[in-house]
């Protein structure tokens, strides 16, 4: 395997602080990490904050150079990330390969053409009117600004696209904004690539060594030490809702509370409709087994919960869905603690008098296997609790007696990532009256399709209402991710040799 060191990069320099843990791979030798805390969170910080009094300030550009530089940087360690992202997490090399790794790239190239064309600043300019009765009318210009150093968590289930130079990393740097990331322990040399990946672009392109700074730990302590760090100014999460409850509490706690944009996961409902279940009940079935057990279930989007109504085709798409799941093996998952919390999360579920357990596969260690449920709607609506996420290819059919009670159902929801709807021509005006009720509970919402894939474009949504993720406005795929680390600054009578530069004439 590719030689790795396990150490943090601090102020451009490898280094070593902390005690240490071994990780854990699927396969091959664990590799001694070093185990970071509060002392080097505070070192980075430091250096990230005197990084910021030069990076805040330079040009979209240079910006864009950069982040070019950091995309063809990672794609020159193609072999040894593969290699190292498959021994730690078990994902097979076309996942990282061909699609993880060039996702990753491609939305860090994506930003640097959103920041080169300048539309992200929404530059406005009232110009002063002197002679205005009764009182004249100051020159006034606003833009959007970076709001300083970011912190960033990375996820257990995308080593690349969520973690170091992931979504939020990308959209913090573009904005200008340095970023201290905090390794995740489920893919430290992974990791350990791409942060040497950043580094050599920082290098290259002469920005402040402090740009980017990476702290490997396994514990709760450098989480809570960089999200109350005095010199953090936002906060980017992706993970499990109860760590990230917990440090978004840490965020708002603060003397200075701070933005904490945490995408928390969801049960990503899908709602089938008459004419679609009777037509191709059999094929979505088969369908939403696929999507469902796509990597193994660990995906945030993963359409854990389908509901029907009572009818044509209902019998067919669970027959269909508990086929096609028999005929998947378990399979190892990302770590040995997501896989001992998609047991005890599928044994929480079959543990209950409401639930009906069409298959349960026996699993083991780091092993996961398929599992699917069935309920009625009036027992889903009466045990909140079953609609708690379990990560994992876990699924539960909600049986609905008919669309009044599959709207109840809709109502009832928590926030969620996505929100799906199965329809024919038939079904038009059957799902009419549920738009206006699930674009308040999803961010995204599907016709005809699984949310799993999440597109990164200019118009994708990745967030949404709580629980799904701690700010609703917000996402954390597509350019729109940007604006989570700006804020809007006016400038009066402001001389032009003094304004920023994308602010003069």
């Amino acid at each position: 395997m590719t030689d790795l060191t396990g150490r943090h990069l601090i102020a451009g320099h490898w280094t070593d602080g902390g005690d240490s843990f071994a990780s854990s791979p699927v396969t091959g030798a664990p590799l001694t990490v070093c185990n970071g805390g509060a002392a080097e969170v505070d070192a980075a910080m430091a250096t990230a904050e005197e990084a910021f009094t030069v990076y805040g300030w330079t040009s979209r550009d240079d910006r864009a150079a950069f982040l070019d530089a950091i995309a063809e940087e990672i794609e020159a360690r193609v072999d040894a990330i593969t290699e190292v992202g498959m021994a730690e997490t078990g994902l097979p090399e076309p996942r990282l390969r061909s699609v993880e790794l060039p996702r990753t790239a491609n939305q860090i190239r994506l930003f640097a053409s959103h920041i080169r064309k300048g539309d992200y600043l929404d530059r406005r300019h009232d110009t002063a009117l002197p002679d205005r009765q009764p009182m004249p009318r100051p020159d006034l210009r606003i833009m959007q600004r970076p709001v300083g150093p970011v912190a960033v968590f990375g996820a257990s289930n995308f080593p690349l696209a969520f973690s170091t130079a992931g979504g939020d990393t990308a959209a913090a740097l573009a904005a200008g904004c340095p970023v201290v990331y905090k390794g995740h322990p489920g893919h430290p040399g992974c990791g350990e690539l791409v942060a040497a990946a950043i580094a050599a672009a920082i290098e290259r392109t002469g920005m402040p060594p402090g740009t980017f700074g990476f702290i490997q730990s396994n514990t709760t302590e450098a989480g809570a030490a960089l999200v109350t760090h005095p010199l953090t100014r936002a906060v980017g999460f992706t993970g499990s809702f109860r760590g990230g409850k917990a440090l978004f509490d840490l965020a708002m706690s603060r003397d200075e509370p701070i933005p904490f944009f945490g995408e928390l996961g969801a049960i990503n409902p899908v709602f089938v409709f008459p004419a679609a279940q009777a037509a191709r009940g059999s094929d979505l079935g088969t369908a939403w087994a696929g999507s469902l057990t796509m990597g193994v279930g660990q995906f945030c989007t993963n359409p854990g919960v389908v509901i029907l109504q009572e009818g044509d085709g209902a019998e067919a798409l669970v027959s269909a869905a508990e086929k096609a799941l028999s005929e998947v093996a378990a399979q190892p998952m990302l770590t040995d603690g997501v896989a001992q919390g998609y047991r005890s999360g599928v044994a929480r579920v079959a543990g209950s008098d409401a639930v009906r357990t069409h298959l349960r596969t026996a699993a083991e260690g780091r092993q996961g296997g398929p599992a699917l449920f069935e309920v009625s709607g009036a027992d889903w609506r009466a045990h909140p609790e079953l609609a708690e996420e379990v990560f994992g290819p876990a699924g539960i059919v909600v049986r609905a007696a008919d669309a009044d009670e599959a709207l109840a159902i809709a109502r009832a929801l928590q926030g969620q990532l996505t929100a799906t709807l199965q329809i024919d021509g038939g079904d038009t005006e059957a799902a009419k009256p549920f738009l206006p009720v699930l674009e308040r509970k999803a961010g995204r919402l599907l016709v005809n399709g699984f949310p799993t894939g999440v597109e990164v474009a200019e118009a994708m949504v990745h967030g949404g209402p709580f629980p799904a993720s701690t700010n609703f406005g917000a996402t954390s795929v597509g350019t729109l991710a940007i604006r989570r680390f700006l804020r809007p600054v006016c400038y009066q009578n402001m001389p032009e040799a003094l304004l920023p530069d994308d602010l003069r004439k």
